[in-house]
Order: structure tokens, then C-alpha cells, then sequence
């Protein structure tokens, strides 16, 4: 029986990246989320503003693998925090990262190692276990977001401004992502069980 390897769709497109390349590869995804950062809507209920970034962090995972794809948002956190503006609604600054949305940003690289180490033991090949890598990841982001949001909203009130008004997009990220991955494999013809 042959032993096959597993490894994420960027791994596989682009197998021999070091050094250089390897760094590239890590900054793109940092200006991956910088743009999906800008995709922002303030909630006037809330401190947290829905964005595009879930998404990016939890792509980047799934394509870099889980260190290059966690050492991709730490970039993207040390760029933000340099007082960049790319954090959501075009800010930047140390602030951000202890404000109330500071514990999602750390979530970010959570939930990137994780998805990343997921994919990269093939769970980016089938559309349900796709969906479940993003699930999971997307719940360490909350499960480092709302402990850090209610410091600043209260215990009581942190669900319904830090995690019930964001499950309709997270669902569509989610869904998103899980058609994306494994039409890539089989467009790369990779595709394999």
C-alpha cells in the first residue's frame, strides 16, 4: 500500500516553496485579511463589526497549513499593531489588539493553526469535512473572543453582541469555504480519499 502525504491545495500548487517564496506566501495571506478586513459593517449594538476576515484567516489556514498559516496572521497582527491601518473599519494600533475585539484577533491564530492542520491531514478534500474545519476553527475564535469581549460588555450580554448576530455569515463563510477547497483539488487533480 503506497503512503501518500497529505498537504493543504497551496502546498500542493506551489510544493518546493522555501526561504523566499515560503515569506511571500506568508505576507500575501497577511494582505489577504488586510482586504477582507476592509468587507466591514458596524454593528450600533455592538463593539464587534462584522467582517470579512473570519474568512480570510480560516482560508489562509487552509492553504498555508497550520504554522505558516498562524505565522500569516501573527504577520498580519504585528502589521495592525505597527498602527497600519488594516484592522476592520481601516484602523490600527496597539489599542485594537487589547480593545474589545483583541480576543478575536488572537482567536485568528488559533483557529489558522488549527484549520491549517486539519487540511493538511486531507480534511480540505471532501465538502463535509471541509465544512468541519471551518466550523472548528471559526468556534477557537469565539472561544478566545468572547471571554476577552465580556471584560467589556459583561458576562450577560456577550452572546448577543459577540457571537448570535455573527452565525449568519459565519454559516455562509463556512459554506463557502467548503465548496472552494475540494473544487480546487479536483481542478488541480488532486482530488484523493
Amino acid at each position: 500500500m503506497q503512503q501518500t502525504i497529505a498537504q493543504t491545495v497551496g502546498q500542493a500548487l506551489w510544493p518546493q516553496s522555501i526561504g523566499r517564496q515560503k515569506a511571500l506566501f506568508i505576507l500575501a495571506g497577511s494582505l489577504l485579511m488586510a482586504l477582507f478586513a476592509r468587507i466591514s459593517v458596524p454593528l450600533p449594538f455592538s463593539p464587534v463589526p462584522i467582517t470579512g476576515q473570519t474568512f480570510a484567516v480560516l482560508l489562509v489556514g487552509a492553504l498555508l497549513g497550520g504554522r505558516d498559516g498562524a505565522v500569516s496572521v501573527l504577520a498580519y497582527l504585528v502589521e495592525g499593531m505597527s498602527g497600519l491601518p488594516i484592522f476592520a473599519n481601516g484602523v490600527g494600533g496597539p489599542a485594537v489588539l487589547f480593545g474589545p475585539t483583541g480576543g478575536y484577533l488572537y482567536g485568528f491564530i488559533v483557529a489558522a493553526f488549527i484549520v491549517g492542520q486539519l487540511c493538511e491531514r486531507g480534511w480540505d478534500r471532501r465538502l463535509g469535512t471541509t465544512a468541519a474545519a471551518m466550523v472548528i476553527g471559526d468556534l477557537a475564535i469565539y472561544l478566545c473572543g468572547l471571554p476577552w469581549l465580556a471584560r467589556f460588555v459583561g458576562v450577560d450580554n456577550v452572546l448577543a453582541l459577540g457571537l448570535l448576530p455573527f452565525i449568519p455569515g459565519d454559516l455562509l463563510k463556512i459554506g463557502l469555504a467548503a465548496l472552494a477547497l475540494p473544487t480546487s483539488w479536483m481542478l488541480i487533480g488532486r482530488h484523493s480519499a
